[in-house]
């Protein structure tokens, strides 16, 4: 039996490219992980001048802290973006692609005045459920 559920029903709007869930439900007794927004900063403290790699190396953090937990990306129920440029959403969809074909969370997306650093472009955090 699956952990979690995804429901798109209709007639809510077909969802954007795909590529999330309008929801997911989860099943009792099921670990939860909620994962603190992650950057575009490597553990070595290298930080990507652009938004491709920023975004890139976010999911990858993100990736390493699923690991840690003995999770995956697939174990994904939630993710919440937070860019400060609109005009990195198309980049946001190529490079979610790229690491999270076939995973389809719940998502938002927010566009905010700024993060933390303001070098930073984008911040993702998520919350992932498993068995």
């Amino acid at each position: 039996m699956s952990i979690s559920i995804r429901h798109d029903p209709f007639p809510v709007k077909a969802p954007y490219h795909g590529i999330y869930a309008h929801g997911v439900e989860t099943r009792a007794g099921a670990r939860m992980l909620h994962i603190s927004g992650q950057v575009g900063e490597s553990p070595e403290g290298d930080l990507p001048a652009d938004f491709r790699g920023q975004c890139h190396q976010a999911l990858l953090n993100l990736a390493s802290v699923l690991a840690g937990a003995g999770m995956g990306l697939k174990d994904i129920v939630k993710m919440s973006f937070y860019l400060v440029r609109r005009e990195d959403m198309s980049t946001l969809v190529e490079v979610r692609k790229e690491h999270l074909e076939g995973v389809r969370p719940a998502v938002t997306t927010l566009f905010v005045a700024g993060l933390v650093s303001s070098q930073w472009l984008v911040e993702i955090e998520a919350t992932a459920c498993a068995g």
